[in-house]
Parts: structure tokens; C-alpha cells; sequence
């Protein structure tokens, strides 16, 4: 089992590869495991390999569990809130499921498997909560968190990497589905899925095959430019691509200490990922009234004044600094002299060259076009910096469904 709760941390499968290439021996905590928050002294290069090339990156702390049995759909249906029974084998959901409150408990995909078989991942731990959920019901949840590893290869030219170790399913693999194919002769699930909001796949291996997988992928790639690619890098990706993050852009349900610490789909602005009408499911007649009287507070980007930020900056006679790194902290959002919500995180884009923010605001300042001020730091020195309310995803290339 994983070490939850310890300040130990310890390797993926693919740490004797990771920690090899590592440069900064820069890492983080993620799930009781050591992930690189950036592989090179200029981590910025990891993020261009994303949106230019291919970067490869270890995804393997997410959890993972497998359902199975006679009543394996229920089980699944009765927790997630998008409708279940409409996944295809060999397809994919993106999906929150809530408390009884209506309040997101996590976030993270659901796999059909076929024959009564399916997968979750999350960010957090899910065990005991599908277990109960499941009591009564013919349906076998078991956590397979330790026997996978999984990397995420993001970016223009995964395709064609895929493409020089797998067969041609790959090649035709369609937006949130998977197919179970080899790579290099190594058994793996292949899925068009990631959390960069570009074209891109995750791989999915036996934790035996693990070194084996990194080492082909490297291989067939090097002529494509791949890069290993940490934290830092599928940050700012995912900011662009305008995905929430579990303890960031909300506190999940049973961890929140205050009512103000946890949203609902609806104030995640996941709307589209609730499926009222399939009946029965967990927090779904909170979510039906929360839906007929409208969420108090949204989920929206914002794009920063950058040329205001400027201006501070020259008056104090200093060169403009963007933020060196993407942020995660609670930063105040005013109309007036009125706070209206808080910006959750944020990056400068260095494709977009804009100052971008994923931000909660109460729902009548959610229109597209609002503008807010934002509390930014010049130096020692704090202003109110004007920021407008936008649609998200701020970056959405065609080439991410192709």
C-alpha cells in the first residue's frame, strides 16, 4: 500500500528513469510519490516540448481502481453524476461525483472495460467511498493504484510516436477512448485522454513493463523531439487549458473544514457533467434543487491587464517580471470596494503571452466580459489590477479532438 499520511515519499515504477534525468532534483508530494516538478534547469523548455513536440510525463500517482461484477454499472451509476449506462466499451467519462449534499467529493475519468468491468481514477483516495457506496451490491472494487504505472505523452507529435511502436488502432484512437494494444512489444492501454488540453495520450502498463515502456517510448521519440516534462510544465498546461485541480480550485467534499471550501458540479461550472434526468444517484436531489434556484458562485478564467502591471513596474523604474511559475494560492477578486470572489491560479502563458487565472465568482459577476480587479504584488507594493471574466479554455487547438 501506498504510504498515506507520511512524510515519506517514494518512486514510481519509472523512478529509476525519472530520477536519472532529473537535472534540479526539484520534487514534490504527490500521493505518497516523488514527481519531478521539473526535469531540466529550464523548466520552461518542458512546457514548449508540450505544445510543439511531445513531453512525457509520469502520471502514475493518480489512484486507480477496478470495479467489476454483475452490478459493476450500478455501482458506478449510483456514484458518478454523468449517466453510466450510456458509456461504450472502450470509451471514456470525465466525471465528478458528489456527497449527499451535492458536493464534489473528486474529480477524475471513468473506463468501461465491457463484460461488467470498469476503471476509475482520481486524485484522491476512493476505496472506502466506493466500497460503502457499493454494500448490498454483486460488485468488486479493488484499489490497483500499485500495479500500474501510467505516463502521460502530451503534445503535437504523440501521434506520431504512438504510431512508430504501436498498430494502426492507435492511429485511429477518437477523443476519451482507449484500446489495449502493445507498444514496442510491451502489453498497454493506450488512452486518447490527458490533462494539457492538447493532443495527446496516456499509457497505461503493468508495473513490471514500466521500465521497459519509458525506455521504448524515449527511443521512438527521440527523432520527435520528446522530452521528459514535470510538474511545473503540465501546470501552466492545464491553467491554459482551464481544467480544475483538486485542492486548488476546490476542497474535496470530505476533507473541507467549512461549507465555503466545497462546490458542487454546478459551482465548478461542470454543468454539462451532470445528468439529473438518469435518476438515482448519489447527491442528486441537492443538485436538483441547487440547479432549479441556480449555484451562488461559478467557476470562470480571467485574463490579467498585463499592461497595467507594466506600468507599475516602470514607475518604480524595473524591468515587467511575470510570474516565474504558475501559482496556486487564494487571491481576493473586487468589483468596487465589494470582494466578489478569488482567483485559485494562475500563469503567464507563454503561447498566449497573456497573464490567464482560473478564478471563483459569485454567480452574477460570471458573465464573460465582467470586469473585476485582482490584488497583485509589484515588489512591496500591492494594487488593484483590473482582470476580465472570459470563457475557458483559453488554448483549444483543433488538433486535440482530430
Amino acid at each position: 500500500m501506498r504510504p498515506r499520511g507520511s512524510l515519506v515519499r517514494r518512486g514510481s515504477p519509472f523512478h529509476s528513469r525519472t530520477s536519472a534525468l532529473c537535472e534540479t532534483w526539484d520534487w514534490r508530494g504527490w500521493s505518497g510519490y516523488l514527481a519531478a516538478s521539473s526535469y531540466s534547469l529550464v523548466p520552461e523548455m518542458e512546457y514548449y516540448a508540450i505544445r510543439h513536440s511531445a513531453g512525457l510525463l509520469d502520471v502514475s500517482p493518480l489512484y486507480k481502481y477496478s470495479i467489476r461484477g454483475k452490478d459493476a454499472q450500478s455501482l458506478v451509476n449510483k456514484v458518478v453524476t454523468r449517466d453510466a449506462r450510456k458509456l461504450a466499451k472502450g470509451h471514456i467519462y470525465y466525471t465528478p461525483w458528489c456527497d449527499e449534499r451535492g458536493k464534489t467529493v473528486d474529480d477524475g475519468t471513468l473506463w468501461n472495460f465491457g463484460d461488467g468491468t470498469f476503471r476509475m481514477t482520481s486524485a484522491e483516495p476512493n476505496l472506502k467511498w466506493l466500497q460503502d457506496a457499493g454494500m448490498g451490491l454483486d460488485a468488486e472494487v479493488r484499489d490497483v493504484s500499485e500495479d500500474i504505472g501510467a505516463l502521460a505523452l502530451q503534445g503535437p507529435s504523440s501521434r506520431a510516436i504512438l504510431g512508430e511502436g504501436a498498430d494502426g488502432a492507435v492511429q485511429k484512437l477518437r477523443y476519451f477512448r482507449f484500446v489495449n494494444t502493445t507498444f514496442a512489444g510491451i502489453p498497454v492501454q493506450i488512452s486518447r485522454t490527458g490533462y494539457t488540453g492538447d493532443l495527446g495520450y496516456e499509457i497505461w502498463v503493468e508495473r513490471e513493463q514500466a521500465e521497459a515502456l519509458w525506455d521504448a517510448l524515449m527511443d521512438k521519440g527521440r527523432g520527435h523531439d520528446i522530452t521528459p516534462a514535470g510538474m511545473l510544465a503540465l501546470d501552466t498546461a492545464r491553467i491554459e487549458a482551464g481544467l480544475i485541480l483538486a485542492e486548488v480550485e476546490y476542497v474535496p467534499a470530505r476533507k473541507a473544514v467549512i461549507d465555503a471550501q466545497r462546490y458542487s458540479p454546478f459551482e465548478l461550472s461542470l454543468d454539462w457533467a451532470v445528468a439529473l434526468e438518469k435518476g438515482p444517484f448519489i447527491g442528486r436531489n441537492a443538485l436538483r434543487d441547487e440547479k432549479r434556484h441556480g449555484p451562488s458562485r461559478r467557476t470562470v478564467g480571467l485574463v490579467i491587464d498585463w499592461r497595467k502591471i507594466e506600468r507599475y513596474y516602470m514607475d518604480m523604474g524595473l524591468p515587467p517580471q511575470p510570474p516565474a511559475r504558475p501559482w496556486r494560492s487564494k487571491v481576493p477578486l473586487y468589483v468596487r470596494y465589494r470582494q466578489v470572489g478569488w482567483a485559485t491560479s494562475g500563469v503567464w502563458s507563454p503561447l498566449l503571452k497573456k497573464y490567464i487565472a482560473i478564478a471563483t465568482v459569485a454567480a452574477p459577476y460570471a458573465r464573460p466580459g465582467t470586469r473585476v480587479d485582482i490584488d497583485i504584488a509589484v515588489e512591496w507594493e500591492r494594487h488593484r489590477i483590473p482582470a476580465t471574466v472570459v470563457e475557458r479554455p483559453f488554448f483549444d487547438p483543433d488538433r486535440k479532438k482530430a
